[in-house]
């Protein structure tokens, strides 16, 4: 199990089946719900504001969460897939969401439900996206719509496959 510190008294709270990585990180104000993975060299610091994860989030290698002291935490819903690399910071991840890979999201950003942010891209500070849409580039600017029936469900099985992937360091195979 990797690094899970408690800082001013307040320890990293995960759900039930969590995978934690032997070298991820996850410090102080972290409140997780079940079956989310954090995969190596990720880190969560919680220390200036809260981190606050649904269900089946998976975290991959070498993303880093955080927050704005005392003005904005990062709060994710459920099924959400956050690429290798990717800066998450003090913002709004709502179900169904995937950050790609290299991706930087921003302070009080809004990505909503069946929103994919493309490999690279950088969503600014305050920058609201529309639902069901492919965002790409520097600004993040919509580059495709998605069929809102389709596309949640696409995302869940992303998020789906992490917890399967997690499932094969739990059992040691």
């Amino acid at each position: 199990m990797g690094l899970i510190r408690k800082l001013k008294g307040i320890t990293p709270k995960l759900g039930k089946d969590c995978f934690v990585a032997e070298n991820a990180t996850l410090i102080g104000r972290i409140t997780a719900g079940n079956q989310c993975s954090f995969w190596y060299n990720c880190v969560l610091r919680g220390d200036v504001n809260d981190l606050i994860l649904g269900d089946r989030v998976n975290i991959q290698d070498g993303a880093v969460l955080h927050g704005t002291f005392e003005q904005s935490p990062t709060r994710i819903g459920n099924d959400v897939t956050i690429g290798h690399n990717a800066i998450v910071h003090g913002c709004v991840l709502h179900d169904n969401v995937l950050i790609g890979m290299g991706a930087i999201v921003m302070d009080n950003a809004v990505v909503p439900s069946g929103t994919i942010v493309a490999a690279g891209a950088v969503v600014l500070e305050n920058q609201i996206l529309e639902p069901n849409c492919i965002y790409a580039g520097t600004p993040a600017k919509k580059v495709k719509e998605l069929d809102p029936n389709t596309s949640p469900e696409i995302l869940k099985g992303i998020a789906a496959k992490y917890v399967m992937y997690s499932g094969w360091y739990a059992s040691g195979e």
